[in-house]
């Protein structure tokens, strides 16, 4: 086990929320909530403002707009969270060849094996350098964990938040861990955490003092010894550059109960054309189709097919998702419709249509051409719909976002990430004048082809931690400054 602080854990700060923020001059420093905004959408993310009102993610947003019936609520934009996301890992694998991504916000770097820092002092300058970097490229904040192994480094980078690095000495991570909750360690869980708590242990340290043997007992032999292991510190995880892919999949939550099983399968058409291309943008294939449905009653029952080679076909992933939607109940209504694939590979087997097909000699009709609508077309004027926070332009007024449509009506906040906050107009949800636009980007390009940051750029989020352990260090906001 390594003892330098050179594994870093990067944590982006409230990232979709901060993302709109620096989108939107009008919203910034204000509560913001993104997420599904139907009676049964969740929280995807909230802005520390919004936080402040008990709102966090994987929260019902019915309860978020109860606790916080001011914010602004916004539909994601994944497409451009993406693209900054992006940019973000572009610069950590400057730092080394050994970057893992967990999601579209968060990473671990291995500083040691690119070469870029081996003691405490090369560590936090690296870790200073990429907050630096990582603000003058998007123009957001993110925050830095320093540690000798990966449990730790993401400890950190929690404490950090938000916009700080946090370096664990080394020598420090038994007292540092000692008092802390249960739940701070991976793999504990609710259900976990109260199986402990139920125990009379509450704290890592009571972890340690139960002893190995005990921990085996309540939790089963693996989770017992590696819990038990990670209490005192011991995490020997090497940061792993590909992590790969085990399923693709899509999901749809309904505003109200499907009762009739023809929109049944029509949905799951539909959802299956959606996972395929997700497939084929991933360059994959694969062998076991998954059909999930969630009914009326919050049952989730899961059924799925294995094919003899792995495809891409959507006539075949169509087909077998059909097949699995037969042998499932849906009488009583259905809540929830998700297809997958798994058993991922990067190549096809051309006559798999056959093979899924049972090689019925059997002519089928072609799919109702309403259950895929080609990205190209644009729906008419009338139909068109107006997501909360999406980018539109409009013939007169130029670059804004909606801020909210219904009864026939959108209306649209017109500002850009370098304007000053916009003013609002309400137009019919047909004006002709008025269509969907691309975001537009966070940084500015100076003239010396360097970045710029734009207004997004004074949305530097500046709170810490009132107290951090004694054991630890932390700088923000720029220079580096210790805590006694």
């Amino acid at each position: 086990m390594r003892t330098s602080p050179t594994i870093l854990h990067l944590d982006m700060d409230a990232f979709y929320a901060s993302v709109e923020q620096a989108s939107k001059p009008s919203l910034r420093g204000k509560a913001v909530v993104v997420g599904g905004l139907g009676p049964r959408g969740v929280v995807a993310t909230a802005s520390y403002e919004a936080r402040v009102f008990g709102v966090h993610s994987a929260m019902p947003m019915g309860q978020a707009r109860r606790l916080a019936a001011n914010a602004a609520y916004l539909v994601p934009r994944f497409h451009f969270y993406r693209s900054i996301s992006e940019r973000v890992m572009e610069l950590l694998r400057a730092l080394s060849p050994l970057v893992e991504p967990l999601s579209l916000d968060e990473a671990f770097v291995d500083l040691e094996a690119g070469g870029v820092a081996w003691d405490e002092r090369s560590a936090r300058l690296a870790g200073g350098k990429l907050r630096a970097d990582i603000r003058a490229a998007t123009g957001l904040t993110g925050s830095v964990g320093l540690a000798a192994s990966k449990m730790l480094a993401k400890i950190a980078s929690e404490e950090a938040k938000p916009d700080g690095l946090v370096v664990i000495e080394p020598g420090t991570e038994r007292a540092m861990l000692g008092p802390k909750p249960v739940r701070i360690l991976p793999g504990v869980g609710p259900a976990t955490g109260d199986h402990l708590r139920r125990a009379g242990i509450t704290t890592v340290e009571e972890i340690v003092e139960a002893g190995e043997d005990e921990l085996v007992r309540l939790l089963g032999k693996a989770h017992g010894h590696g819990l038990y292991a990670m209490a005192l510190a011991r995490d020997d995880r090497p940061v792993v550059a590909e992590r790969e892919a085990k399923s693709v999949s899509v999901e749809d939550t309904y505003d109200v109960d499907i009762h009739d099983r023809t929109r049944v399968g029509l949905e799951v058409q539909r959802l299956a054309e959606r996972c395929v291309r997700r497939l084929r943008g991933a360059g994959l294939s694969g062998r076991t189709i998954v059909l999930k449905v969630r009914r009326y009653d919050f049952s989730t029952l899961t059924r799925s097919e294995t094919l003899r080679g792995p495809t891409d076909d959507p006539a075949v992933v169509r087909e077998a998702a059909a097949r699995l939607l037969e042998s499932v109940d849906t009488t009583g209504g259905v809540r929830l419709l998700g297809v997958g694939v798994s058993g991922l590979a990067d190549y096809t087997q051309e006559d798999l249509f056959a093979q899924a097909a049972g090689e019925r000699a059997v002519t089928e009709g072609p799919v109702e051409e309403h259950s895929v609508v080609p990205a190209e077309e644009q729906p008419p004027l009338a139909e068109r719909r107006w997501p909360a926070g999406h980018d539109v332009r409009h013939a007169e007024f130029g670059h804004g976002w909606v801020q909210g449509s219904g009864l026939g009506r959108v209306t649209v906040r017109f500002e850009t990430p370098d304007s000053e906050p916009g003013r609002v107009r309400t137009f019919r949800v047909d004006d002709p004048d008025l269509e969907a636009a691309d975001p537009l980007p966070l940084v500015l390009r100076g003239p010396d082809g360097g970045d710029r940051v734009s207004g997004a750029g004074s949305q530097a989020v500046s709170s810490v931690p009132a107290s951090l352990p004694k054991s630890w260090s932390r700088s923000g906001g720029g220079a580096a400054t210790s805590r006694p």
